[in-house]
């Protein structure tokens, strides 16, 4: 990163004057880079959804207002862009809550504003006996919240009429239909595209911190290990997104058929990437037992960053290898020469069966050992290899390490 590679300028004597001002400056310059590079990716993941959700609200005031004899369809293009804006998830799951909140919204509104009238209290009150009645349902967050939403607009925007409440509904459900054949039908997200574009802000500061993290540990760094270990956690709400963008694209291949040639290759991306969030798991984990060994003063040898090194080499290699849909024989060479040089960290076997190593890693050092394992087994199934034989190879280069 540029901002890290910036202080380098404080060596100028000449410099150091004005340091604190330079630093500064240096920071800003950072932030505004990220900034501007988290817009950019932002834009060019969700540009789509903006495209998707006009056409959706274009179509749904058309249809209502011109098939449904309702000059006023406000209900239809509200529930159209709901569905859409729904896309990273299970988008069914979220049309059936949306129209059955924009339901329960309506009969709530529908009964109680013709005898309440219009005003602050009213409206408050609608709205929490809505928002009451979605929680009797089991709703989840997209069910309250179009049940609360559209009690507001009963509320606000309709007079207290009547034998409104099917029109009323069928003007969502035509605006649901709408949204949902807009994004499955007209213009679907592409889904290995979606999913690459969220697993590049997972990946790349994932490998990024196991190199800072081998660096720190070969300096017995225990504040660097410690902005590691932050930096693998802070990547849990990136992590969650892309769970959800990986349920959106296989419901999309899976039910869009401008998309169904993409099934096959889906599916193999998909498997890869669930295991390589797994791997990212257990590596935080690693990290974590590391920085205690380090607060505790344990032993680690040079080893073990030689290997957390190798194993984030493997992440990219492996991406690499996806893209190019070439075999992972030079990955899965690198997981597990990487599991050898752990298990050389581990020490070799001792003649007491009590006694299994000879201890060159304390007591959070062999945890971490370990969990290193895990992370290389998930590395190695995302590779393709299935469960029993990922574990076989882990095995076998284990017991190896410790002959020798």
């Amino acid at each position: 990163m540029p901002a890290e590679q910036e202080p380098a300028a404080d060596t100028d004597p000449a410099a150091h004057g004005s340091s604190w001002v330079g630093r500064a400056r240096v920071r800003l310059r950072g932030r505004m880079r990220h900034a501007l590079r988290s817009r950019a990716w932002r834009l060019r993941l969700f540009g789509l959804l903006a495209v998707q959700a006009g056409v959706a609200a274009a179509l749904a005031w058309f249809v209502g207002d011109q098939f449904l004899d309702n000059p006023t369809p406000v209900f239809a293009p509200t529930v159209a862009v709901g569905i859409v804006a729904a896309a990273m998830g299970s988008r069914l799951r979220r049309t059936v809550e949306l129209l059955v909140g924009a339901v329960l919204g309506l009969a709530v509104g529908d009964t109680l504003m013709p005898l309440f009238g219009i005003g602050a209290w009213q409206t408050g009150a609608v709205v929490v006996l809505a928002i009451i009645v979605a929680l009797l349902f089991k709703g989840g967050g997209s069910l309250l919240t179009q049940a609360g939403g559209t009690a507001v607009l009963i509320a606000t925007l309709e007079p207290p009429v009547r034998d409104l409440s099917i029109p009323r509904f069928v003007d969502a459900a035509v605006g649901g239909l709408i949204g949902l054949a807009v994004g499955l039908l007209l213009v679907p997200i592409h889904p290995q595209r979606t999913v690459r574009r969220l697993a590049e802000p997972v990946i790349d500061p994932a490998v990024a911190t196991m190199h800072d993290l081998a660096a720190a540990l070969r300096r017995r760094d225990l504040g660097g290990a410690e902005r590691s270990l932050g930096a693998l956690r802070e990547l849990g709400p990136r992590l969650t997104l892309l769970d959800e963008g990986l349920d959106a694209a296989q419901e999309v291949v899976r039910l869009a058929p401008l998309r169904w040639r993409d099934r096959t290759s889906l599916a193999f991306y998909t498997t890869a990437v669930r295991h390589l969030e797994r791997s990212l798991y257990s590596c935080r984990a690693v990290a974590r037992r590391l920085t205690r060994a380090l607060k505790e003063d344990e032993p680690i040898p040079e080893e073990f960053p030689v290997a957390i090194d190798l194993l984030a080499a493997s992440v990219q290699t492996l991406r690499c290898t996806i893209r190019a849909h070439a075999e992972p024989r030079e990955v899965r060479h690198q997981i597990l020469t990487a599991v050898e040089l752990v298990s050389r960290a581990q020490g070799a076997a001792a003649p007491d069966p009590t006694r299994p190593h000879t201890h060159r890693l304390g007591y959070s050092g062999m945890i971490a050992a370990g969990e290193f394992r895990t992370a290389a087994h998930d590395l190695l199934m995302a590779s393709g290899l299935d469960a029993d034989r990922a574990a076989v190879l882990v095995r076998q280069t284990v017991e190896r390490s410790e002959r020798h």
